[in-house]
C-alpha cells in the first residue's frame, strides 16, 4: 500500500531520501489542559490539526503554550539487541512502539502522568517510575512505527524528548537524533482536507478501560508509591538460616562518629543530630503526583526555578539540623551551632497551624499526636487565576553553553543550560497588561517580548528559514504594532482602518540538546524542613551494587557457591565520613536445592588508612580502603515481639478501625509475634475490652484507666504491661494506617543497645485515601517510635511530669534522652504508611461550645 509515497508493504529500509531524518509533526493549538487525555478530547483530534510539518530528531521545545502534539514515523535501530526508551516533558506525554511497521501493533511503553499534574524538567529521565519502559528487542534490519503524544499547558518551558540506550550496564540515554527516524508519510503537497493519510492509532483514540489492553495507563496507580515493590512483601520469603552468616566476614565493633552519648542537650537539641539513611533501588517515596509547581524539589537550582515568593510568603523556618555535616564529630556541631536558648526559642516561636489559628511554644492541638510546632506543610498556596501565569518552570537566566556536548549536523539548535548548583531564587516581575494580545503569555516580560525566548534560545535550527541579522533570537517590539495605538492620540486620527497585527511565527520543527539530568544526585544528608515531598535519599547503584558483589563473593567463598544472586531487593546505607557507612543488604538468594531464601543483615565497611608507602616514594596521604566486616552485636532479632501501644479516649469509630487493622495484619503476615496494647481513659463511647475480645487478634492486652487524657501517661501505662524487656515497644498514634511489611520493617531497625527507629509517616489531606494518597510526609515527627523496652527504660522512658495535661513536644524530649543515652535514631519514609486525616472536633479533653454561651 502506498502512503503519500512510502512503500508499506515492506519492512525493508527502502525510503526516498527525503523521507530519512525527520519525524511527522502534527500540531493541535489553542487547546488548554495539561493531561493528553484533554488532548484526545480536542473536535479536531487526531485527523485535522492546525498544522502539519516535520521535525528532524524526537526532541522539541516550541516555546508556546496550550498546545498538543503528535509526532509519529519509523523507528531504525542501529544495532539488534535490547533496547530501554525513556520519556521527559512538560507536561503529560506518552511513547508508544510498534512490534513492526504497522500502526496498528503500538504498545505504550512509557509516559509521564495521565492526571495533567505530572511534569519534568529537560532531560530529567528518573522523575517518575513511568518514564523508562521494559527492555524492547529490536533488529537492525527492520523498521518500527513510533507514535509520540505530549500536552503542553499554559505554563513552564515546555519540551518533550525521547531517548534511548542499549540494555546494558554503565550506558546513559540519549536523545534519539535524525539519523535513526524517517517519516511516515509526506504531507508537503497534501492539503488540510487530504486525511486518508493520517494514522488513527490506539494512541490517537480514546478507548474504555476493557477495549485497551495494551493501554497501561488505565492500569497504573496515580502515585508511584502506590506500584508493586518487592519491600512490601520482603517478609513473605523464608530467611536464611542466621548460622550461614557465622564466619562470612570479620568481626569489628561498631562506634559510629556521630553518636553523641555523654554530650549535654538542651530541649529538642537532638533534632540537629538526626541524619538520614540512603535507599536503593529507588521506592519511588517521592510524592512526586502532588508536584503541580515547584515546591520544593527543584528549587534553587538554574535549570528550574521555583516560585521565589512562596516559601518567604509562608514563613518557614529554616529548623534544627538542615545542615548538619556528616563530616562533623558531635562536639563540633555542638560548638558551631547556635546558642541553644535561640535555637529553642526559634524552633517553639507561634506559627500558623493548617487551620490559621494562633499555637504558642511547642504545643499545637493540631498536631498532638505527631509532635510540635514545626509540623507544618509546606505546599504552596494557591495564587490568583490572574498571577497563575508567573509560575516558573523556565532557566532564570542565559548560562554558558556546554562545549562538549555533540552537536549534530541539524543546523544550529537550542541548548539548555544543565544544573550548575544551587542558587538564590530571583524575585518575580510583576506583570504588565498589554492590549490586543493574551497578556498570560507575556507575564514577567516586558511589551514585545516573548516569554523564555530571549533567555532560553541560544541558536535556533529555524527550520530552514533562517535569522534575520541584526535582530536578537525572539520577537521585537515593532512586531507587534502596539506602540502608535490610535486611541492615544483620539481626535487626531482619521483612518478608521486599523493598524496590522501580525502574529509571532512558531517554529515546530526547532530541536534543541539536553544531558540527561539527576536531581537525585544533588541531595544530601540534611533534614530538609522545607521539602516534604521528597521522599528517601536515594543511592546510587555505584555506591550499593560493588558492596553487594562484594558480600557474595565473601558467603559463597565461605560456603562452596551454594547461593546465587537472585536480586537485590533493599539496599540501605548509613554514612560516616569518618569511620565508614554502615550496609543494611536484603537480598534474595536461591540455595543449591532450588529454594528461594532472604537474606536481611547489617555489614560494615570500615575506612582504614594504608600508613606504609614503599621506601625512595614521596610521602602522599593515606588512600582509604574499605574493609567489609561484621559489627559486633549490631544485628537484629527476627522472632522479637513488637508492642503496639495506643492510648485512646472517646474514639469508636478509630478504635474499632484500629482492630479491624490489626485483625488484617496477623491475617496477611500470619506474624503472632505482636502484640496490641490499648491504654483506654475511661471511653464512654465504646466498650473496648469487649471489642477486643470479639476480634480475631491473636494478642492483645487492655488496660482502663481514669481522668483527663495524656499520652505520655498512657503510653506509660502500656510499656509498664510489658515483661520481657527484650522485646520492642512501639509508641504508636490512633489513625494510622499500616502497610502489611510494619511488623517486619520495626524489627528491622530495632537493635537492641544500638538503634531506635522512626519511620516517617505521611499526612493524608482531608479527602485523600490510602489508594489516592495526597498530603506531606511528617519530616519531623517522632511519635511513632520503635524502640527495645530496655533502651526505652535506659532513656527514662515517657515524661509524665512536664507532659500532663497536654501533648506535642513529648516526642521531641524523648527523642534527646534517647540520642544522649548513646542510641541512633534510624529515619526512613516508608511506603504506603500513612497518617489518616481527622478533625479534631471532640477529640481527647477537647469540649463543645454551646451555642449561646
Amino acid at each position: 500500500m502506498d502512503r503519500g509515497g512510502v512503500i508499506m508493504g515492506s519492512n525493508c529500509h527502502v525510503f526516498p531520501p527525503q523521507y530519512k531524518g525527520q519525524a511527522n509533526l502534527h500540531t493541535f493549538e489553542d487547546w488548554c489542559g495539561s493531561s493528553t487525555a484533554q488532548l484526545r478530547m480536542n473536535l479536531h483530534y487526531p485527523l485535522y490539526p492546525h498544522s502539519r510539518t516535520t521535525v528532524k530528531k524526537l526532541a522539541v521545545s516550541p516555546r508556546w503554550m496550550n498546545y498538543g502534539l503528535r509526532i509519529f514515523g519509523y523507528l531504525h535501530p542501529y544495532t539488534d539487541g535490547e533496547f530501554v526508551f525513556a520519556v521527559s516533558s512538560d507536561d503529560n506525554s506518552e511513547f508508544w512502539l510498534s512490534r513492526d511497521n504497522s500502526p496498528l501493533n503500538l504498545q505504550l511503553l512509557a509516559w509521564i502522568g495521565k492526571t495533567g499534574m505530572e511534569w519534568t524538567a529537560p532531560g530529567e529521565f528518573g522523575k517518575y517510575a513511568s518514564q523508562t519502559s521494559r527492555p524492547v528487542w529490536l533488529s537492525v534490519q527492520r523498521r518500527y512505527f513510533f507514535e509520540i503524544v505530549h500536552k503542553q499547558n499554559d505554563r513552564g518551558t515546555d519540551h518533550i524528548e525521547v531517548a534511548w540506550q542499549l540494555n546494558q550496564e554503565g550506558l546513559r540515554f540519549t536523545v534519539i537524533s535524525s539519523k535513526y527516524i524517517s517519516l511516515y508519510s509526506n504531507e508537503s503537497a497534501l492539503r488540510m482536507s487530504d486525511i486518508t493519510h493520517v494514522p488513527q492509532t490506539a494512541a490517537s483514540h480514546t478507548r474504555s478501560p476493557s477495549n485497551q489492553p495494551d493501554n497501561q495507563l488505565s492500569n497504573q496507580p496515580a502515585a508511584d508509591m502506590l506500584r508493586v515493590d518487592p519491600r512490601d512483601t520482603l517478609y513473605q520469603i523464608p530467611a536464611l538460616d542466621s548460622r550461614f552468616l557465622q564466619g562470612v566476614l570479620p568481626d569489628c565493633s561498631y562506634k559510629p562518629s556521630y553518636i553523641i552519648k555523654g554530650f549535654p542537650l538542651l530541649r529538642y537539641q537532638g533534632l540537629q543530630f538526626v541524619h538520614m539513611s540512603y535507599i536503593y533501588p529507588n521506592d519511588y517515596t517521592r510524592l512526586t503526583h502532588m508536584e503541580t509547581d515547584n515546591t520544593c524539589f527543584y528549587h534553587d537550582t538554574a535549570v528550574v526555578q521555583t516560585r521565589a515568593t512562596e516559601q518567604d510568603g509562608l514563613g518557614i523556618p529554616p529548623g534544627p539540623g538542615s545542615h548538619t555535616s556528616l563530616q562533623t564529630t558531635p562536639a563540633e556541631q555542638l560548638r558551631l551551632a547556635e546558642r541553644p536558648a535561640d535555637r529553642t526559642a526559634e524552633q517553639l516561636r507561634p506559627v500558623k497551624s493548617r487551620a490559621g489559628e494562633q499555637k504558642p511554644g511547642g504545643t499545637p492541638a493540631d498536631n498532638e499526636d505527631m509532635g510540635p510546632v514545626a509540623r507544618k506543610q509546606t505546599r504552596p498556596r494557591e495564587r490568583p487565576a490572574e498571577q497563575n501565569s508567573a509560575r516558573l518552570k523556565i532557566l532564570p537566566a542565559p548560562q554558558k553553553l556546554d562545549q562538549n556536548l555533540p552537536v549534530e549536523g541539524d543546523g544550529p539548535e537550542v541548548r539548555l543550560p544543565q544544573l550548575q548548583g544551587r542558587h538564590r531564587p530571583q524575585p518575580q516581575i510583576k506583570s504588565r497588561p498589554q492590549p490586543d494580545y493574551d497578556n498570560t503569555l507575556h507575564g514577567d516580560l516586558p511589551p514585545g517580548v516573548v516569554r523564555g525566548m530571549d533567555r532560553l534560545v541560544e541558536g535556533v535550527d529555524r527550520g530552514g528559514g533562517g535569522e534575520r541579522e541584526g535582530e536578537e533570537v525572539g520577537v521585537s517590539e515593532s512586531l507587534w504594532g502596539l506602540e502608535g495605538d490610535s486611541e492615544e492620540v483620539e481626535g487626531l486620527s482619521y483612518d478608521s482602518t486599523p493598524r496590522p497585527v501580525f502574529d509571532p511565527e512558531v517554529n515546530w520543527a526547532q530541536t534543541f540538546q539536553v544531558t540527561p539530568l539527576d536531581l537525585q544526585a544533588m541531595r544530601s544528608d540534611w533534614i530538609d524542613l522545607r521539602c516534604n515531598v521528597s521522599g528517601n535519599l536515594l543511592l546510587r547503584p555505584r555506591d550499593a551494587l560493588p558492596v553487594v558483589k562484594a558480600f557474595m563473593d565473601k558467603l559463597n567463598h565461605r560456603h562452596h557457591g551454594r547461593f546465587s544472586l537472585v536480586r537485590v531487593l533493599n539496599v540501605e546505607r548509613r554514612v560516616d565520613g569518618a569511620q565508614g557507612s554502615r550496609y543494611f543488604l536484603e537480598l534474595e538468594l536461591r540455595d543449591v536445592n532450588g529454594q528461594h531464601l532472604r537474606l536481611s543483615h547489617y555489614i560494615y565497611t570500615l575506612i582504614r588508612h594504608r600508613l606504609s608507602r614503599p621506601r625512595g616514594l614521596p610521602p602522599l596521604r593515606p588512600a582509604p580502603e574499605m574493609l567489609l566486616c561484621n559489627p559486633v552485636g549490631f544485628h537484629w532479632n527476627p522472632t522479637a515481639t513488637v508492642h503496639f501501644i495506643v492510648p485512646v479516649k472517646n474514639q469508636a469509630r478509630w478504635v474499632q478501625q484500629l482492630i479491624v487493622d490489626m485483625e488484617g495484619l496477623y491475617q496477611t503476615t500470619g506474624d503472632p509475634n505482636f502484640n496490641l496494647i490499648i491504654t483506654d481513659y475511661n471511653s464512654t463511647d465504646m466498650d473496648i475490652e469487649a471489642a477486643l475480645k470479639a476480634s480475631t487478634l491473636h494478642r492483645y492486652q487492655y488496660l482502663k484507666l481514669s481522668g483527663n487524657f495524656e499520652r505520655s501517661a498512657g503510653l506509660q501505662a502500656g510499656i509498664d504491661l510489658i515483661t520481657n524487656e527484650h522485646s520492642i515497644v512501639f509508641l504508636c498514634d490512633l489513625h494510622i494506617h499500616f502497610p502489611p511489611s510494619i511488623i517486619d520493617s520495626v524489627r528491622k531497625h530495632c537493635v537492641e543497645g544500638h538503634m531506635a527507629f522512626a519511620p516517617i509517616v505521611m499526612r493524608l489531606d482531608c479527602g485523600a485515601t490510602p489508594r489516592e494518597p495526597r498530603g506531606y510526609w511528617e519530616v519531623n515527627g517522632f511519635g511513632l517510635l520503635g524502640i527495645y523496652k530496655s533502651d526505652l527504660d535506659a532513656a527514662g522512658g515517657m515524661n509524665t511530669h512536664d507532659f500532663t495535661d497536654r501533648w506535642g513536644g513529648e516526642d521531641w524530649e524523648l527523642l534527646d534522652r534517647i540520642l544522649q543515652s548513646g542510641l541512633e535514631v534510624e529515619r526512613i519514609y516508608m511506603r504506603n504508611f500513612l497518617h489518616h486525616y481527622h478533625s479534631k472536633r471532640g477529640m481527647w479533653n477537647r469540649r463543645t461550645q454551646r451555642s449561646g454561651t
